[in-house]
């Protein structure tokens, strides 16, 4: 068994403040890590920390780009064991997708539908909680999360254990 991690965060961006009116939820942005110490983190968001709508898929980090221009980002971190053969199919994902990163797009239509409680999907394209909800659904994880999913669905699936709840920069 091994464990991987759903980083919950809310930046305080006009975008993430934005999502967080419409959702009336805690939290505007999902990550998923490979690692505790935050180094494999991957999701669907900002490519440039100055620009919110040039999207796609980004490897984060604490303490560069997005997140180090946002200090002030709150996070809540949980742990999800999974089996190693899961484990490695999440890594196979993410490592493909990276590979071919410059096919993706952000799915900012998506993102904006969801306050809506409506779908629109395309190929290729992702916004933060839809890519996380795509890598565990790719390791046959059982999440029961919605098809139009949030950040805050993240924290109803079975076997999560909160292991950090505060500044994402003292973590």
């Amino acid at each position: 068994m091994k464990d991987v991690y759903i980083v919950l965060t809310h930046t305080g961006t006009i975008l993430s403040q934005i999502i967080k009116k419409y959702t009336k939820d805690e939290f505007s942005h999902v990550s998923i890590a490979l690692d505790l110490e935050l180094k494999e983190m991957y999701s669907f968001g900002r490519l440039h920390p100055y620009n919110a709508f040039w999207g796609g898929f980004v490897h984060e980090y604490i303490d560069k780009g997005t997140f180090k221009r946002f200090y002030r980002t709150k996070t809540k971190i949980y742990s999800l064991a999974v089996t190693d053969e899961q484990y490695e199919k999440i890594r196979n994902s993410i490592k493909k997708i990276e590979k071919e990163k410059e096919k993706y797009t952000f799915n900012i239509l998506g993102l904006f539908a969801v306050g809506f409680r409506k779908r629109i999907q395309k190929e290729r394209s992702f916004y933060c909680a839809e890519f996380v909800k795509y890598i565990l659904d790719q390791a046959k994880i059982d999440t029961n999360l919605p098809e139009t999913v949030k950040p805050e669905d993240f924290k109803k699936i079975e076997g999560l254990q909160k292991i950090y709840d505060g500044l994402l920069r003292k973590y």
